[in-house]
């Protein structure tokens, strides 16, 4: 009995014994479960961008297996694709563990990484002209932009963008330039072409040919040449898409007219209301923007420079258009030079007469504003007759103020007398100065009087070239005498206070034609 029992327990001991290899064997070789030896941490938990991507037992591979989800997923656009990429390892030692497939794991990290893409850089180009730049989505908007700035001005097809390469630059940049389309389609050009090279054989060998005139109808009008007028370079580049312009805007900027800080240059002549019609801007505007302008009556220099703006494109287009017009003209005026008269003395020998012509033309624009103009060939249906004009030579001579200093006390015209026997038609101007303050000839000439006058005291009387006279009156003391000759700003007396005076002071008159004129409006 008691043997029974003792095998009964063995039994059940080797059973519970087998039971338990079984389980443990099948838990080894379960899929996903893989043994692994005592050597650290050989159990890896992956997480990309704080998900949780997978466990794998191999630490090497979990960085190759990102660096092939990042190809994987930049892979998917030809631009460049920036993503947040930031990877935790947690590493443990275990027996054995359940870990996941590379496949699912690399799934997994390129989920985790496109969900957390932070910009795409498109490829690009920027175009730059002059230090102006802008950026568009591809060569075919450069050149659709660069076509449209020579479309703007009637090209109809016959001129297009080419763009190439710099080969000596150190970067990859390239140039935009105008082609002749009609070089490249073979029309009537290299006829004219052949004919230029024959006429050059016919130079060497000594034969010459006698080019008959051209007929009008013999000239092809329209444009000949086109180019533009600034340098154009293109850079390939990457870009996000908030930093491209869409094409439409894109041409408004570059080729539509903006206003452009320029400067006017003041000429003989000119006055502000002239001005603000030569440049078509307001003469309010004009006024704003200078401000050595307080209002419509501010003086103006030859020379000044005034700031303007002009409407103009960033990109601007020059072209020589071949133009048939008929118009009236006048004739180039005649002169003749006489070495006797002063520069302000001209006579109109012979009233001009226009004329009308028929021409051909080679016009040279820059946008829209004519620059040059060559006349090819013109009829004259009926002669234009010159105006003649006789001029002088002769540069006239110049007024100064008599003395240095000084305070004006009594203008040109209508006054009160200030004293008996004075008169309230002033016919000069007067300097109150100290007495023996030097008085200076205001132009050279030669001395006529120089002496007591009755009212202006002492006296000196001064003929001019241009024969106008001076006088200087109430001086104290003269250092002239009649007949000498005397050179602007030579000292030719003292002022005082002598005649019929308040005190002590210089008077000073011009005389044209022996009338008083107001001094002031001659003195330089």
């Amino acid at each position: 009995m008691k043997k029974k029992k003792s095998n009964h327990k063995k039994y059940k001991f080797t059973y519970i014994k087998a039971t338990l290899g079984t389980l443990f064997l099948g838990i080894l070789f379960l899929k996903g479960y893989t043994p692994f030896e005592q050597t650290g941490e050989n159990f890896f938990h992956i997480q990309v961008n704080g998900r949780d991507v997978g466990t794998l037992g191999d630490r090497d591979r979990i960085d190759e297996l990102l660096l092939q989800a990042r190809k994987n997923v930049a892979g998917i656009s030809d631009e460049l694709v920036f993503m947040k990429t930031d990877m935790s390892i947690v590493g443990e030692e275990v027996l054995w563990g359940e870990t996941d497939s590379e496949e699912d794991v690399l799934l997994k990290m390129e989920e985790a990484l496109r969900s957390s893409i932070q910009e795409t850089m498109h490829r690009a180009y920027t175009l730059k002209i002059n230090e102006y730049i802008i950026n568009l989505a591809s060569m075919d908007e450069v050149r659709r932009l660069l076509q449209a700035a020579l479309d703007k001005y009637g090209n109809e097809g016959a001129f297009s963008v080419e763009i190439k390469g710099e080969e000596e630059r150190e970067f990859s940049v390239l140039t935009a330039s105008v082609e002749d389309a009609r070089y490249q389609e073979g029309e009537d050009w290299h006829a004219g072409m052949e004919g230029g090279i024959q006429s050059f054989f016919s130079g060497i060998t000594g034969e010459t040919e006698t080019a008959e005139p051209r007929e009008f109808e013999d000239y092809e009008l329209g444009i000949r040449t086109m180019d533009f007028a600034e340098d154009v370079e293109i850079v390939e580049v990457y870009l996000p898409e908030s930093q491209l312009t869409p094409l439409e805007e894109a041409i408004n900027l570059v080729i539509m007219e903006q206003e452009m800080p320029s400067v006017y240059e003041v000429v003989s002549g000119d006055t502000l209301s002239e001005i603000s019609i030569k440049v078509n801007i307001p003469m309010e505007t004009i006024i704003a923007m200078n401000d050595s302008l307080e209002d419509e009556n501010s003086m103006l220099r030859v020379g000044d420079e005034l700031l303007i703006t002009v409407p103009e494109p960033e990109l601007s287009v020059t072209r020589v258009e071949e133009e048939y017009y008929e118009e009236i003209y006048d004739a180039d005026v005649i002169y003749i030079d006489n070495d006797n008269w002063y520069t302000t003395d001209t006579v109109v020998r012979q009233q001009p007469s226009a004329g009308f012509r028929k021409v051909i033309a080679d016009v040279s624009y820059v946008n829209d504003k004519e620059v040059g103009r060559e006349i090819l060939k013109e009829e004259v249906v009926m002669e234009a007759v010159a105006k003649v004009v006789e001029r002088g030579t002769k540069i006239p001579p110049t007024y100064i103020k008599p003395i240095s200093g000084g305070r004006k006390s009594s203008g040109f015209g209508r006054r009160s007398a200030p004293t008996r026997g004075a008169s309230s038609y002033h016919k000069g101007i007067d300097w109150a100065t100290p007495t023996g303050t030097a008085v200076y000839a205001s132009c050279g000439g030669t001395v006529v009087k120089a002496g007591w006058g009755s009212g202006y005291g002492y006296v000196v009387y001064i003929d001019h070239e241009d024969g106008r006279q001076t006088r200087y009156g109430h001086l104290s003391k003269v250092l002239v005498s009649v007949g000498q000759k005397v050179k602007q700003g030579e000292r030719i007396a003292l002022s005082g206070n002598t005649g019929v005076s308040t005190g002590p002071h210089v008077h000073f008159e011009i005389l044209i034609n022996g009338v008083q004129v107001d001094p002031l409006k001659y003195l330089d």
